[in-house]
């Protein structure tokens, strides 16, 4: 595998994390401070008060409003949803908290509006390929991860990895789906770092008060020393020394490997711009993506999936036709591996190749598309070419799209990505007056629509708008709006 550099480009507003191999860029990382939620945070909370008709009990955490405790997500040394062993209806909540009581909680629904944020006593701590809980003591498996042999060989595997509760060992651990080809390092490297922030957690719940935070699901920053980086990884280089010195005492003590690739940027030149990265985002923004050869691909993403287009373009550099389009095509395999993972694409994707006559040439795109696809640390399912030469493959889904995440619809075509004619709308209008002229009986109609609309209707037009002000023996006078919508327009009875 290619030796990979990790590159931080940190703001207050906002921290973006762009990984490069070999000069290119193949992941990008964004998130934004205002759109972190609380979700996964743990707090020693308060009960403020507890109300039995809606067993439930309002929990204070510090936060501007309440947060909201159900019955339902009370965990009792019994069990979750505090069911009592012999299958009795849940105890009351009233009989179970009291006000003044304080509370290891968890935030599992971020507030909305006036409501608060709603908690859990069932608290999880999420690593890079377990979610560890703390209250319980079983191993569970992720419902994704293959055959019923495959999962019992990973239980015992953790089994023998956690331990027993005699030995330092106990807590309970749910395998993800990523977990599936881990190396047992790998599981041991995730369980200690559960266990220690744990253990800090249970710390502070003994020595701070009530309202305080206790453990905050980490930043960008520092799930790159978590998740990202690997063997692999030459450098994590970050542009903010406050960061850094944050980075460094935070891989002290949960990644002590990977401190010593941290590295404080310097340079008077912001560090996307020095290495490109700027306009590798640019680009992953784009709808048409060029190839070397002279190439293109085209993205459409869509709610239900997305469809890869590729095209010969400019291309005329192979002896044939026939290894014109195989080379383009090889080409395309890679780009599209790439892009995938630039811009975050997940769900089901169509590639459509360009047609290739050739058995062997089918085969070898597709040995190549898989190869690109297998560098990906999110799961991908590649099928073969269909009866229509088109190539479906799912990408999981982890995070928002890139282009979700940074940009919106368009105001003006509202997402469609075309707007109607000016000639168009000019006939919506003729056909709107038509109308209201049968309703009503003004002294005069006047229309206000954007500048090209207006200016079709007094020269293009002119003959229709005249002939219909004389049909309905009415006067129609026109007015420019500048900053309107062109496919927008009112017409105001005067």
């Amino acid at each position: 595998m290619a030796s990979q550099d990790i590159l931080i480009n940190w703001a207050p507003q906002e921290t973006r994390v762009a990984i490069v191999e070999n000069g290119a860029v193949q992941e990008l990382h964004i998130e934004r401070t205002l759109e972190r939620g609380l979700v996964g945070n743990i707090y020693l909370g308060k009960v403020t008060r507890v109300l039995p008709g809606m067993q439930s009990a309002f929990i204070d955490i510090g936060l501007e409003r309440a947060a909201f405790l159900h019955v339902a997500d009370l965990h009792t040394s019994s069990g979750f949803g505090s069911r009592r062993a012999d299958d009795a209806p849940p105890l009351p909540i009233e009989r179970q908290v009291f006000e003044g009581q304080t509370l290891t909680v968890q935030v599992i629904k971020d507030p909305i509006g006036t409501k608060g944020a709603r908690l859990s006593t069932q608290v999880s701590i999420a690593g890079r390929m377990l979610v560890f809980l703390p209250q319980d003591n079983h191993i569970g498996i992720s419902q994704k991860i293959g055959s019923p042999e495959l999962r019992e060989q990973l239980r015992s595997r953790m089994q023998a990895l956690v331990g027993k509760p005699e030995d330092g060992g106990g807590g309970g651990f749910i395998l993800r789906t990523n977990a599936e080809e881990a190396s047992d390092t790998e599981l041991a490297d995730d369980i200690a770092y559960q266990r220690k922030a744990w253990s800090l957690v249970r710390e502070r719940a003994q020595t701070q008060p009530a309202g305080t935070l206790l453990h905050q699901d980490l930043s960008l920053a520092e799930r790159v020393l978590r998740d990202l980086a690997n063997e692999q990884t030459h450098s994590i280089r970050i542009d903010s020394r406050l960061q850094f010195e944050a980075l460094q005492a935070f891989g002290r003590t949960y990644m002590p490997a990977t401190v010593a690739k941290l590295e404080h940027y310097r340079g008077e030149r912001p560090i996307f711009d020095l290495f490109g990265i700027e306009e590798e985002v640019a680009k992953a923004l784009a709808r048409r993506v060029e190839l070397k050869s002279g190439g293109y691909l085209i993205f459409d993403q869509t709610e239900a999936l997305t469809t890869v287009d590729v095209n010969t373009g400019g291309f005329v550099g192979a002896r044939n036709f026939d290894d014109t389009i195989f080379k383009t095509n090889l080409e395309a395999a890679g780009a599209i591996a790439r892009q995938l993972r630039l811009r975050n694409l997940g769900g089901i994707v169509i590639v459509d190749f360009i047609d290739m006559n050739r058995e062997e040439h089918q085969q070898a795109v597709l040995s190549e598309f898989r190869k690109q696809l297998a560098r990906d640390r999110t799961k991908t399912t590649v099928s073969g070419f269909s009866q229509l030469g088109l190539v479906e493959m799912t990408r999981k889904r982890t995070r928002e799209s890139l282009n979700h995440m940074l940009c919106e619809p368009c105001p003006t075509c509202e997402g469609r990505g075309q707007i109607k004619t000016a000639r168009s709308v000019c006939y919506d209008i003729l056909r709107e007056i038509l109308r209201e002229a049968r309703q009503f009986s003004p002294k005069e109609f006047r229309v206000i629509a954007s500048p090209a609309v207006v200016e079709m209707l007094l020269d293009e037009e002119s003959v229709h708008l005249a002939g219909l002000s004389e049909f309905i023996g009415k006067p129609i006078s026109l007015s420019a709006e500048a900053g309107m919508n062109p496919e927008r327009y009112d017409i105001v009875l005067m």
